[in-house]
């Protein structure tokens, strides 16, 4: 966001996620029109995010290599949005999913959907929003972003919410259709359905 807002203002085009990822000597000379100064401020904040990732890639790969993960890890993988750690955050906070009566149960404990009280149709006060588990609420929303931008049916769902609410709204719907799909494909074993998840 630096970077594209550093373009933005200096550069006065837009420039993509992808495009800085791109961006080599000279691009980033082309990209700043041979302004030497801009091209060091760019190359400086270009040296930290790849430093950065490097730092990341590492750990994950720590991380994975040291895990012991349940059979059920696998068709966690299959749901749209979750990768290796995202799928490790939810088994691990998970636990075993038979604590959970229900899929809604699950549900409020990833804190994916709202506490409120309602009295003939009139609200009467909310319930506390920081009951549940704050990491896998953060699982599921990041997948829900990923989800969103990939696959094509969950972002129709998305851009749908969206036009009625707005935009962290929408986040939420989507994580908590991926929060009860990851529910069912841990307790049942079974593989991802996203026509049957999103219908």
């Amino acid at each position: 966001m630096s970077i594209q807002s550093h373009v933005s203002r200096h550069c006065g085009r837009g420039i993509s996620v992808a495009e800085i990822r791109r961006l080599d000597e000279k691009s980033l000379t082309e990209l700043c029109g041979g302004d030497v100064l801009q091209r060091m401020s760019l190359q400086s904040q270009l040296t930290v995010i790849r430093c950065l990732d490097g730092e990341i890639e590492t750990l994950e790969q720590t991380v994975l290599s040291k895990a012991k993960l349940k059979p059920a890890f696998k068709k966690l993988l299959t749901v749209d949005g979750i990768g290796p750690i995202l799928g490790m955050t939810i088994m691990y906070e998970m636990g075993n999913p038979d604590r959970f009566e229900e899929v809604g149960h699950f549900s409020s404990y990833a804190r994916c959907v709202s506490s409120s009280r309602w009295s003939n149709g009139k609200k009467k006060g909310v319930g506390n929003r920081k009951n549940g588990n704050k990491y896998l609420a953060w699982a599921f929303v990041e997948a829900s972003h990923y989800a969103a931008r990939f696959n094509e049916r969950i972002q129709r769902f998305y851009q749908r919410k969206k036009a009625k609410t707005n935009g962290a709204v929408a986040v939420k719907s989507v994580a908590h259709k991926l929060a009860r799909a990851c529910y069912h494909v841990i307790k049942d074993q079974v593989e991802f359905d996203v026509k049957r998840a999103f219908a």
